[in-house]
Order: C-alpha cells, then sequence, then structure tokens
C-alpha cells in the first residue's frame, strides 16, 4: 500500500516537473521571441537612426551649401549695389553736365540768332522803312518800367532814327507765347521808354526760321515777320503788314 502512495506520488511529481520543464521551456522560447524581437526592433531602430543621421549630414552640409551660397550672393550682391551706386552717381553727374552743355548750347545758339540779326537791322530799316540816320541802337538791354507796378524787361535790339523806333525781338525758337508775350508788350513800351514817346513804333519778330502760319500770325497783329532769305536776313511779309 505504502508502495502504491509512493509511486503515485513520483508519477505526480514527475508531472509536475515535466509541467514545469515545459513552461520553462515556452517561457524560455518566448523570452527568445521576444529577445529577437527586440534586436529587431533595435536594429530597425539603428538602422532609422542611422539613416536619420546620415539625412541630417546630408541636410547639414546642403545647409552648409546654403550658406556659403548665401555668402557669395551677399558678397555679390555688395559689388552690385557699389556698382549700381556708382553708375547711379555717373549718370546724375552725366545728366547735370548734359544740362549744363544744352543750357550753353541753348544760350549760344540764342546770341547766334541775335549776332545773325543784329548787323541785318539798320539795312533792313533802310531798306523797307527809309531810315538812312541812325540816330541811336541798343542791343540786349534791361530796362526797368518807370510805372511800379510793371516788372523791368530786357529788350534784344532796339534802333532809333528820327521820329521811328524800330523794336526787334529774336527767338532762337518760335513759340505761340513768345509771339503773344511780344505783342502784349508793345502798347506799354514807352513805360520803359518814356523819352521815345510820341515816336513811331515799327515791330520787327525774328527768327532763324517762321513758318507760314507764324508770319500770317504776325501779320494779322501788324508786326513784321524778319527770318533767314538766301543768305541773309529778311522780312517776309512787308507787302501785307503795309497794306494792312
Amino acid at each position: 500500500m505504502e508502495g502504491s502512495n509512493i509511486n503515485r506520488r513520483l508519477t505526480d511529481l514527475e508531472a509536475i516537473l515535466g509541467e514545469y520543464m515545459a513552461q520553462n521551456a515556452l517561457a524560455a522560447r518566448r523570452a527568445q521571441l521576444e529577445q529577437a524581437q527586440r534586436d529587431k526592433e533595435a536594429k530597425e531602430f539603428k538602422d532609422e537612426m542611422k539613416e536619420f543621421k546620415d539625412e541630417m549630414k546630408e541636410f547639414k552640409d546642403e545647409m552648409k551649401e546654403f550658406k556659403d551660397e548665401m555668402k557669395e550672393f551677399k558678397a555679390q550682391t555688395l559689388i552690385y549695389q557699389a556698382r549700381l551706386e556708382e553708375t547711379t552717381a555717373e549718370l546724375r553727374q552725366s545728366a547735370k553736365d548734359l544740362h549744363k552743355k544744352w543750357g550753353e548750347l541753348s544760350n549760344k545758339l540764342g546770341t547766334i540768332v541775335e549776332d545773325i540779326v543784329a548787323p541785318n537791322l539798320p539795312s533792313v530799316a533802310e531798306k523797307y522803312f527809309g531810315l538812312k540816320n541812325i540816330d541811336r541802337m541798343m542791343l540786349n538791354i534791361y530796362v526797368s518800367s518807370k510805372k511800379p507796378d510793371v516788372i523791368g524787361r530786357e529788350f534784344d535790339a532796339i534802333l532809333v532814327s528820327g521820329e521811328t523806333v524800330v523794336l526787334n525781338e529774336t527767338k532762337s525758337t518760335v513759340r505761340q507765347n513768345y509771339m503773344e508775350a511780344f505783342i502784349e508788350m508793345l502798347p506799354d513800351f514807352f513805360d520803359y521808354f518814356p523819352e521815345l514817346r510820341g515816336k513811331k513804333i515799327i515791330p520787327i519778330f525774328s527768327s532763324l526760321s517762321l513758318n507760314p502760319a507764324q508770319v500770317a500770325f504776325l501779320t494779322k497783329r501788324g508786326v513784321y515777320a524778319m527770318a533767314m532769305s538766301g543768305n541773309t536776313m529778311d522780312i517776309l511779309n512787308y507787302d501785307d503788314v503795309a497794306r494792312a
């Protein structure tokens, strides 16, 4: 009886031991699988980290290249700005020089026209108006009006002969307002030269060239138009004004 109990206990013990060993084997296998999974995940993580580090290194290299490019771009921009400022300064100076030259040329052109008109004025006065004796001739003079509310004015050429005054206005470039201003001034002429009051005024508007419309405008208002004709200055509308 006692032997049977012992055998039964041994059998139970063997069963328990077998179960224990099976459980240990299962746990070991599970631990092995888990470790393998962890190793796999660790390897994947390591690979990902390596890939990330490689990407970061590539990004860092790209950023360095970008910084270098930006540095070079900034240097080039500074050079460009300096050249632009230099070019702008040169253009401004060139514009100033050009304006100065244009001003000088314009003044010189006006002087040339006046130099052509003035020497011809006495011969024109004699040819068309019979004025042989010149009592007085004034060129490029500025005269203040004797009236306090009237500003001074520049006169290009004034020829005085007896009881006649030849008043000449010379323009290198003819504009409508120039002709109108000359005509508007005529009634006030003696305010500038009261000593000539009572004399007959012969108004002449001169330029190197006058177109038909300009000549017609002057003719209608009783002003003689003088311009180049051949090799000399001549009155273009004498007969028309004389008949008017």
